[in-house]
């Protein structure tokens, strides 16, 4: 009778597809995560370490993990068995973001995702896992709702005329959490658009890409000013970012 109430959002029955198989691809990267810290932890400990150029679970990388071997038997096992488990995680990986590069096209949040793609740090992995996470971001009539909704806004403790406010909520999906808070990271440097960047907005509404463009030129700011000038921490101004990305997002996932 107040008018305070809402309605819930109710996903389609393929929404509730969509979610699972994204959901799917999140587990199996923890999965993978930790197999990976099993077998570098184990490499440590026997004084093994990657000489090569380049980063860890590269090409170049696993070539060299296939060279190794240890005198015993017991070291030998164990290693093809930490090994084994990381190359399947990362079959089980490739075939399910495979499967959801097929759905997107069919799926209900294709041009929404179409959207967030055209923004630095969101690609497909993640414009997918935040549509399926969130649904509808018109069910949220303003920005600051979505940010309480994802969690990234402060918690407050209230009390008469006194007003504290401690660490975010973590509310809602943390994997869109997860997935927001890594983007916002991507803002650190300067503003850009990359090859991968421009292949992305290929075709979208200039008006997008205009949002895109000013996200980064806003985020950017906003870190250097936060992080170099007032010395917070990096987690610290990754949700500060990450609360103003969301912002963004919403804004062009809702443009008519």
């Amino acid at each position: 009778a107040a008018g305070e109430l809402s309605f819930v959002f109710v996903p389609t029955v393929e929404d509730e597809y969509f979610r699972d198989l994204v959901r799917a691809i999140e587990d199996v990267r923890g999965d993978l995560m930790r197999a990976r810290h099993r077998l570098g932890k184990l490499l440590l400990r026997h004084g093994e370490r990657y000489p090569g150029p380049g980063a860890n679970w590269t090409v170049k990388h696993m070539k060299w993990l296939g060279s190794l071997s240890f005198p015993d038997a017991c070291s030998q096992t164990t290693f093809l068995d930490y090994l084994a488990s990381v190359q399947l995680l990362m079959g089980r990986r490739a075939t399910l973001i495979g499967t959801l590069e097929g759905q997107i096209p069919q799926s209900s949040h294709a041009p929404v995702i179409a959207r967030l793609r055209c923004f630095r740090g969101v690609d497909t992995l993640t414009a997918a896992g935040l549509c399926a996470e969130i649904g509808s971001f018109r069910r949220f009539p303003k920005p600051t709702l979505l940010s309480g909704f994802l969690g990234v806004v402060p918690s407050e403790r209230t009390s008469d005329t006194r007003r504290r406010q401690g660490s975010i909520t973590k509310a809602g999906p943390p994997h869109a959490r997860r997935l927001l808070v890594e983007a916002a990271h991507h803002y650190r440097h300067q503003p850009i658009i990359g090859e991968k960047l421009a292949r992305r907005q290929v075709g979208q509404d200039p008006r997008i890409i205009e949002i895109a463009w000013r996200t980064q030129r806003r985020l950017h700011q906003r870190w250097q000013h936060l992080h170099h000038q007032r010395h917070k921490p990096a987690s610290v101004v990754a949700i500060a970012c990450a609360r103003e990305l969301a912002a963004f997002l919403w804004e062009a996932a809702t443009l008519d």
